[in-house]
Parts: C-alpha cells; structure tokens; sequence
C-alpha cells in the first residue's frame, strides 16, 4: 500500500503543488488582512486556512490524475514520458481512475465541512470540470498553456471567495485583488508551461498535438515566453497601486523585484539549441518564485 501510495503521489507530481499552493495562501493572507469595502475585518479561522489547503491539494490531485489517464496513450509513444507510471505498468487504470474519483469526492466534501460559506460548494463541480477540462486541450489549440494558467488562477481567486463570499456576493469590487494576482499567476503558469512544452515540440507535431512551440518553433516560443513573464511583473507590481487597500509597502516591492530577477535567471537557463536544464528552469526556479512570494508577502502585510 505505501509502494501504491507513492507511485500516486509520483504520478501526480505531488511536489507541483508548490507552485499554485503559495498563491492560494498569499490571497488568503490578503483576504484576513484586508478591509471589506465596508470597512469590517475578516477574522482568521484556523478551519478556514486548513479547508483552503485541502480544497487545492485534493482538486489539484484529480486533475492531475485525469490528465495522466488522458494523456497515457501519448505518453506511451513519447520517449521522454514512456516510463510515467500508467505506460510503464507501475500502476492500473483502475486505480489511477479510483484515486481521480475519490479525490475529485474529497474535494467537493471539503468546500462542504470546511469552508465558511456556500459559493465554494456551489461552484465546486464547475472548477472541477474546468481544471480537468485542461487535459484535453491539447487536441484542438496551441494555447492549451494559458487553459493550464488560468486553471491555476482559479487558486487565489478561489481562496478569496472562500474566505470573504459575503462581502463578494454584496460587493463584487471586493473579488479585484485577487483576480490581479490570479492574472499575474496565468501568465506565469503559461509562460512557463510553454519553456517545459518545447522539450515535445518534435513529438506533438508527429503526434499532430497542438503546442506553442509546436506550431511557432522553439525560439519564438521561449519568447512568448519570455512576454509572459514580463506582464507578471506588471500585474504583480500593479497590485498595490490597483487596490491599494491590500496594504502592501516596500518589502513586496523588493520581493517584485527578486521574482523578476529569478525570472530572468530561468529564461538564461534554456536556449532553443540547449533546452538540457528545462527542468532545472521549470521546478526549481518557479517554486522559489511562489514560495519566496508567499512568504515576502505574508511579512509585508504583517509588519
């Protein structure tokens, strides 16, 4: 059984969570700390950040079971992906399917214990639908980058509605910090999904899947790329100044300012001759983009 366990937790790529975890967390961060429109305070409940935990986690491990049973005949006759555990035998279909299903399950269960009030419920199915949506996305548009970012914009935005539906449902102007953030995350996700995409560019084109570097070629995708990430910076550096609000002071500025470096660290790493340390530019240097965020963040408002 722990053999199984860890072979789903492998097939899910569990450790990717890092990267849309933080920005869930950050909004929640913002959401305790800042004023309603009517000026009341949000209070910290510890049920509340435990149900935003879970939510994520769980959701993001039935999507990525789907993807992974939607993608097993590719990645069956891609060299690169041949050893994944469904091609490879390491685990059933019917356990992969089983471990979506109650995933899928415990996610809706949790917006229903967990969480302070019912639009996380109610919306549960259609951000379930649109999260899973994303693996078939492939098969019809290039831009199945940006499905994959905006799948992961509903993070943040997603943990404001939980934390703070009643003053959304009465003022909906409440909801723009964090659709802000979500925007700076959609960028980000798509542009680097598309630096990780130019590994298959070969592959999807035989395979007739439509990709960014796919239907443009490698150089002009990593600077798409590269677009994508400058207009993260944007976003995150407008934030303060579209919602004031928030509260955030120098210390976020300085952290802008680090993601921006370390973002250009990730495009120097990979080049459309040498794309040997995508890996190294896809985990490594985006989970210190998150994590580092999340905990600048935090500090800031917190000081």
């Amino acid at each position: 059984m722990l053999k199984r366990l860890r072979y789903l937790l492998e097939l899910i790529r569990f450790s990717h969570t890092l990267f849309a975890l933080p920005f869930a967390l950050l909004a929640a961060v913002m959401a305790w700390l800042t004023p309603t429109i009517d000026g009341v305070e949000v209070a910290f409940r510890w049920r509340d950040l435990i149900g935003t935990v879970l939510c994520m986690t769980t959701a993001r491990s039935a999507a990525m079971a789907i993807n992974r049973i939607a993608d097993r005949r590719w990645d069956a006759e891609n060299p690169r992906t041949a050893d994944r555990h469904l091609p490879a035998g390491l685990l059933s279909l019917t356990t992969v399917v089983a471990f979506a299903a109650i995933s899928a399950l415990l996610f809706i269960a949790c917006t229903l214990i967990f969480l302070p009030n019912w639009l996380p419920a109610a919306f549960s199915v259609p951000v379930l639908l649109f999260l899973c949506g994303y693996s078939w996305t492939k098969r019809f548009t290039r831009f199945a980058h940006f499905w994959l970012g905006a799948a992961l914009m509903l993070a943040p935005i997603c943990a404001w509605v939980a934390i703070r539906g009643q003053s959304v449902l009465e003022n909906p102007a409440d909801l723009l910090p964090s659709i802000v953030l979500g925007a700076a995350v959609l960028v980000w996700v798509g542009g680097f999904d598309i630096i990780y995409a130019c590994l298959d560019a070969e592959f999807d084109r035989k395979a007739k899947l439509h990709s960014v570097p796919a239907r443009m070629g490698v150089p002009a995708a990593l600077r798409l790329a590269a677009v994508c990430h400058l207009v993260m910076i944007v976003l995150l550096a407008a934030l303060p100044w579209i919602c004031p609000q928030v509260g955030f002071g120098w210390l976020y500025g300085c952290g802008i300012a680090a993601v921006a470096v370390l973002l250009v660290y990730e495009h120097a790493l990979v080049r459309p001759s040498d794309l040997k340390r995508v890996n190294v530019a896809f985990f490594n240097v985006n989970v210190i983009v998150s994590v580092g965020l999340l905990a600048i963040g935090t500090i800031d408002l917190l000081i």
